[in-house]
Parts: structure tokens; sequence; C-alpha cells
């Protein structure tokens, strides 16, 4: 009779404050009093006044008698190693299966997936509608995930900072398998994913919301369905190749985010007579984006950036990238490709023979992550792009990319590689980014990258995520003492 009477008075409490406007606990930190567990009740438990979702996969339902349409949530989490877990809304009771019905958010900061399956979305993320793919939390700390939905919008914010905000059209497409992601009215659900997933909550209160009015789309049904597709796909949609000039501000990124769901990877120009050359100014751009819902990247600019920053001060990045469009030539002169002053075409062939020489050389001894601004030559050069760029000069770059486990970026503003590059980089295991590299505040929205997808067959399995710490290059490869070659 008591269980009974406690059942009922949590349904009471959610019951009543349907339009209360007021936070509801909905667990009472000492059992899992107004919660129903579906398959495998035995993930889910109690200790030390803590909610313990660990063990093979089941999902804990809240009991409620009055569905949730409009809230508040939020949850106070914590992760152990290689944790996975959600928290479901708008759902319903299942026996068994992942819940066919709502949405999920997210928790995963460290896994990365069993068997072929390789899971690249993080904390925060609106499950495989609109993914994020940096992580805001760590393991072994406590941190919160809260959302509000109101009509068509869902908005997830990771220790207070947005991370998500997704306007649902009226008629969403939705591929095989994900159908019922649809808002509407339902339940909450926590997941227990796996025996080597521990998961923990020590507070998850709701607050009902006024009935209000749907918010306008800020982009068409068209760009909807595009992202969906990626996102169910797991597909990291991230540029990595943004840089705050041209007026482009940090605010401004973040909202371009928010707005089409790509992620996008900050990185300053990092090298001699470049804004960034040492570790101070290296650690000053750092504390300006530091737990910001970003990627950190670096752009290691010519030859002598190897010898101006510590391993360590590099390590603090997310990822490192470079290209080959500042090298110095057989005669001793500094080329900077993109500068018509400062680049010497003697013979049209000589200097293809060289630039390829000079990208293998750096890939192969420079301790980055990604080969940025692929193929791209002088302004006199591109209109003969596809004849300078033989069959052999790409497998050359290729097979040194591969060798040294570097990612080909697919660039949108100068639209290189070409597909036939990115075939045979496909089928030699490299892997991919996207980028724009920008030169001022217009970001664009990756077409050539999503034409690639395409064209090229490009699956979640084929894009680049950045590296665990301790696999950095930098670490593992350390700093040259000067590049030959």
């Amino acid at each position: 009779m008591r269980n009974i009477l406690l059942v009922l008075a949590v349904m009471l409490a959610v019951s009543c404050s349907r339009d209360s406007g007021e936070w509801v606990e909905m667990f009472n930190g000492k059992d899992l009093t107004g919660w129903k567990a579906g398959e495998n009740p035995q993930s889910f438990k109690v200790e030390d006044g803590l909610l313990v979702c660990s063990g093979e996969r089941g999902h804990l339902f809240l009991e409620t008698d009055r569905p949730f349409k409009n809230f508040e949530l939020e949850a106070e989490v914590k992760t152990l190693p290689g944790a996975n877990s959600g928290i479901y809304f708008h759902t319903e009771f299942q026996d068994e299966g992942w819940p066919s019905k709502g949405y999920e958010i997210q928790v995963n900061n460290t896994h990365t997936g069993e068997g072929n399956y390789r899971e690249t979305r993080k904390t925060g993320s609106l499950y495989a509608v609109r993914n994020v793919y940096y992580n805001m939390a760590g393991d072994g700390e406590w941190f919160t995930i809260r959302a509000t939905v109101v009509e068509n919008r869902v908005q997830v914010f990771v220790n207070g900072l947005p991370v998500v905000d997704y306007l649902q059209p009226d008629q969403p497409s939705r591929g095989d398998g994900f159908k019922g992601r649809l808002l509407g009215e339902g339940t909450f659900a926590l997941q227990a994913h796996d025996p080597n997933s521990t998961v923990y909550f020590r507070s998850i209160k709701v607050k009902r919301l006024p009935e209000g009015e749907k918010t306008p789309l800020k982009e068409d049904l068209e760009w909807d369905t595009r992202v969906t597709r990626l996102m169910e796909q797991g597909l990291p949609l991230v540029d990595y190749h943004v840089h705050l000039k041209g007026g482009l501000t940090l605010e401004e990124v973040l909202e371009n985010s928010l707005t089409l769901g790509i992620n996008y990877g900050l990185a300053p120009n990092c090298g001699l007579h470049f804004p960034v050359t040492d570790d101070v100014s290296l650690a000053a751009y750092m504390d300006t984006v530091r737990g910001q819902p970003i990627f950190r990247g670096m752009q290691a600019e010519g030859r002598e950036w190897i010898t101006l920053f510590s391993p360590e001060a590099v390590a603090k990045f997310d990822y490192v990238f470079t290209d080959a469009m500042t090298f110095t030539d057989y005669k001793g002169r500094r080329n900077r490709i993109w500068i018509k002053e400062e680049v010497w075409v003697d013979d049209k062939q000589q200097f293809m023979d060289q630039m390829v020489g000079k990208i293998e050389a750096i890939m192969a001894q420079e301790p980055v992550d990604i080969y940025v601004n692929p193929t791209v030559l002088p302004d006199e050069l591109m209109p003969e792009h596809a004849q300078l760029w033989t069959p052999e000069r790409m497998a050359r770059v290729i097979r040194v990319l591969a060798d040294n486990g570097i990612a080909l970026e697919i660039n949108a503003r100068y639209k290189t590689p070409s597909a036939e590059m990115i075939r045979m980089a496909k089928a030699a295991g490299v892997k991919f980014t996207f980028g724009t590299n920008n030169t001022g505040r217009d970001l664009g929205r990756l077409e050539y990258c999503f034409q690639m997808i395409e064209e090229c067959g490009l699956t979640a399995n084929d894009i680049f995520m950045p590296k665990p710490h301790k696999d950095k290059p930098v670490l593992v490869k350390g700093l040259p003492a000067q590049i030959t070659g």
C-alpha cells in the first residue's frame, strides 16, 4: 500500500504541475518511485542517492497520467569513461527495444561505438536530427543538460551553453528507423546502453510550459531534409576550416551553427608573420574560445611553425592542419602561392613536380591531422588544374596521406580536390574533412562538400574526427627540428 501511495503522490505532483510553471523533481533520491522500466529493469537502480543507468540495454520511463508537450527539463548528469546514454522526451512506454516515438538527447562524452559501428554523436545531440560532434563535458564530472520544447522548437543546452536550436517543419522528412522522431507529446525516458556504460543522474526536474506559437522557420524544407539525412547517417557535418576574419565574430559562428546544424572549428593562423607566433599568443587565443561549443583548431603556417611552438601548447588544440601554399623553391625563393607577387612559375611541369615533392615532405614530417586547401595552384595555373594534377601526382599525395594518417580536406571555397582524387583517396582509406577557409563573414553552406558526398558515396566511416589527446600527432611524432625536401 505504501508503494502505491508513493507512486500516486509522484503522479499527482507531475499532474498538478501541468499549468503551474513550477519545477518538479522527478527523482526522489531514494528509489525509482514514479518510474517504470521496460526490458532489463536490473539496469536501473539507486545508489547513494543517485539514479544509476548501467547494464544491458533498457529504458526507464517516467509514469504520468498527463503527457508533456511544452516543457523545460534540467538534468544533472555524470558519466564514467566510455558511457553512452540518452534522455528521451515525447515518448511512450515500450516493453522492449529502442523507443520508437519522440526525440533523444544524447549523453556521450567518450563512447566511440562497438564492433563495426562508429559512434560520433556527443552529449547534447538531438540524436539523428541535429548532432553535436564536439565535447562540452567530461567524464567523471557533473554537468547539466537543459532542454526547452515549445511547439515546433527544441533547444538543448549543456552547462548553460546552447548546442541545438532545432525548428521542426510541419512535414519533416524522416528516414527508415526514424519515422517517430517527431514532436507531439508524451513522457520522458532514460537509457541504459550496455554493461560497460555507467551514467549517474542526481536530479531530473521538469517545468511545464503553456501553449505557445510556432517559431517561423529560418531555413526551407529542402535544407532541413538534406542536413537531417546526414545526421541520421551519423556523418559528421563539421566545417573545420573557419577563421575569425573579415569582421566574422565568434557569436556569428555560433548562431550560424544553431541555424544550419553545421558544427564549426575555429582556427587562428599560426606561424612566422602571422597573428599567433609563440606559446604565449597561442594561450591567449585559447582563452578566447575555451568552453565554447566549437572545435578548436590550429592552422600551421609556413614551414617554420615547428620551431615556434612547444608540443604541449600545440596538443591543447583539437586538431592541427596545414597546406603547401607556403614553401621555399629550388632557387631559394619563398613562395606564397595565393599572392601573385610572391609566386614564381618558371616552368609549369617543373613547378608541379616541385610542389608535389613539397607536399610529400610536409605531410611525412610535420605532425598534423589534416591537409587543407588541397591541390590549390597559383591563379595562373588554376585554369589547367585538371591537366596538371595528373593521376600519378594525385596518387603520390594520397600515398603520403594514407601512410601518415592525415585527412584530406574537401574545400568548399576552392572546390578542390576533384571527385577523381576523392574517390582515389577513399579507396586508399584516407579520411576526409570539410572546410570553408573563409576570407570574410560569409561561411556559405559547404555546397561543394555536399556535392562530393553524393558523387563519391562518402559515409560516416570516411569522415575524420579529432583524435584522443594521447594519439595527437604532435605527441606521437613530436616536432621535427626542420623540414627537409
